[in-house]
């Protein structure tokens, strides 16, 4: 069955594929140009993320920042990184009905409207508390934008430069890291508070840019096919992948693989509430995956550089702030450089083969990282701790070839639209408390264990990869709607490949009439 249902996606996504004019362009198309710049202000919402995650990091390496808050150690440094992942905690029961029922760009915008204010809270902190608590609301913003922002990418983007897009956004982490990172460094020599409160009143500017904007950026044809404004769709499909031409065959393609993928889950699968997610065998699978990769991404050994940068380096013996500060920005630009090639080649190298040997070098890297960490902890050695630092970044560049890239991409692939918003709580879910238990242990266990504690990290990467190899499905060169029917069975998948092929049939005699009519106004002109 999963032999025949694979094949067949496969045939309709090779039939999709070629209703796509291949004169059609990114960089040559006005429309699709527009298209990929509304998508730009969505995917700007992971740089907000990344920069908190990086902003944290560097903060702490600021004499100032420490003063402000007298000195904050273990338990309280913990909750200082962790709870914004706190915040997020509490918005998402609310994030995937606001999502899917007032729409992607409103929930987005909301979500933005939290941060800027929050931001404002967090550079005028007066105390510790003040402080904790506007990053307490930063999360609880982010969870609104992160929830609906990828899903509108996923669900708008032109059909060939979807999985590029959806997973450069996670990618894009990086490139908020990266202005924390230098931001940072460059505020280190102003002798006063403003070293960490310019940093902070900066987190705010994507957020500032996307209320302004957001409601230029088309609504998601899905959500509004799913509403009832199926004409809005069409229009929405048309306008930008087919130059407003509403019969063009890649255009009628979608819109009916569209409405009868939405009408197979009102009518055959009925039950999308949550308790869907354990009443078949297909959405089970799902969760499985969704929750694995969630957590993965987040307990490889990538946190303890990602938020505690300074502190490892202090543990190799670099521990002058400027050459701390630097390393981080060096690194976060090498992270960006290498999550957003991973990200060109998704769909020409698939999802299976980029998670594998991801997972593969990564285990490899943070093991020779752990031996040369322990073997200058224990003998002193300088050209031992060069070495830890080189493994560092080589194992940034592992993770980055899929974890980065993939996550996200992945989880939406695989879930149904009526799904698909619940699924992604789930998976945002998961990793704010991977975080949380990273940001709060992490310092405790490795101010306690030291490089010991690495080796932890390295037999999980190897449970981790054992999962990988063994359920991780391939998704590779097929739409949303295929890509989900996959896993349902052979109902789901038949009845969406007949639609399809029925469809393709339509389209095939559009074309032949289109040609026809060509050939025909040739011969008059002759």
């Amino acid at each position: 069955m999963a032999v025949g249902a694979s094949g067949s996606a496969e045939d309709a996504s090779n039939a999709y594929s070629h209703l796509m004019d291949p004169r059609r362009k990114w960089y040559n198309n006005r429309r699709l140009m527009a298209l990929n710049g509304w998508i730009v202000l969505l995917l700007i919402t992971a740089s907000t993320n990344g920069y908190d995650g990086s902003m944290v990091n560097g903060l702490q390496s600021l004499p100032q920042w420490e003063k402000s808050f007298h000195n904050p150690t273990k338990g309280k440094l913990g909750l200082l990184s962790a709870i914004q992942n706190i915040g997020s905690l509490a918005g998402y029961p609310f994030a995937p009905y606001l999502s899917d029922g007032i729409g992607r760009r409103a929930t987005v915008f909301i979500g933005a409207v939290i941060m800027i204010l929050a931001t404002v809270v967090q550079t005028a902190s007066q105390s510790v508390g003040m402080f904790i608590g506007a990053r307490f609301l930063i999360g609880f913003g982010l969870t609104f934008a992160s929830n609906a922002a990828p899903m509108l990418i996923t669900e708008l983007s032109y059909p060939k430069y979807r999985a590029p897009l959806t997973s450069v956004y996670n990618s894009l982490w990086h490139s908020g890291a990266i202005v924390a990172a230098w931001t940072t460094f460059g505020t280190f020599k102003i002798n006063s508070t403003w070293s960490w409160r310019v940093p902070s009143a900066l987190q705010a500017l994507p957020s500032v840019i996307q209320i302004f904007l957001i409601w230029f950026v088309p609504e998601s044809p899905r959500y509004l096919v799913n509403k009832g404004r199926e004409a809005e769709a069409l229009k929405t499909l048309a306008y930008y992948h087919a130059d407003g031409n509403e019969d063009d065959p890649l255009v009628r393609y979608e819109f009916q693989e569209i409405k009868t993928a939405i009408e197979f889950d009102k009518t055959v699968a009925q039950n999308v509430g949550w308790s869907a997610f354990i009443s078949s065998p297909g959405n089970r699978k799902r969760v499985r995956i969704i929750v694995a990769i969630a957590f993965f991404s987040q307990w490889s050994g990538n946190g303890l550089v990602s938020y505690y940068t300074n502190k490892v380096l202090d543990q190799m013996g670099i521990t002058d702030p400027t050459t701390q500060l630097l390393i981080n920005g060096i690194l976060s630009i090498w992270s960006l450089i290498c999550a957003l090639t991973a990200s060109s080649m998704v769909d020409r190298f698939g999802r299976r083969p980029l998670f594998l040997t991801s997972i593969s070098l990564m285990t490899l890297f943070l093991t020779l990282q752990t031996v040369c960490f322990g073997r200058f902890r224990v003998a002193g050695d300088i050209h031992a701790a060069h070495g830890a630092l080189a493994f560092i970044f080589l194992f940034s560049a592992a993770y980055n070839i899929a974890f980065s890239p993939l996550i996200v991409t992945y989880t939406l692939e695989i879930l149904p639209y009526k799904l698909r918003a619940k699924g992604f709580n789930i998976f945002n879910f998961t990793i704010s408390l991977a975080l949380i238990f990273n940001q709060y242990v992490n310092p405790i266990a490795f101010a306690a264990m030291s490089w010991k504690y690495y080796i932890v990290y390295c037999v999980w990467l190897v449970c981790e990869a054992v999962f990988l190899y063994f359920f991780l499905i391939e998704t590779k060169n097929r739409t949303l709607e295929e890509t989900a029917a996959i896993f349902d069975g052979e109902v789901a998948t038949e009845k969406l490949v007949d639609a399809a092929t029925k469809h393709a049939g339509v389209v095939h005699d559009m074309i032949e009439d289109e040609k026809a009519s060509e050939r025909k106004a040739e011969s008059l002109d002759a």
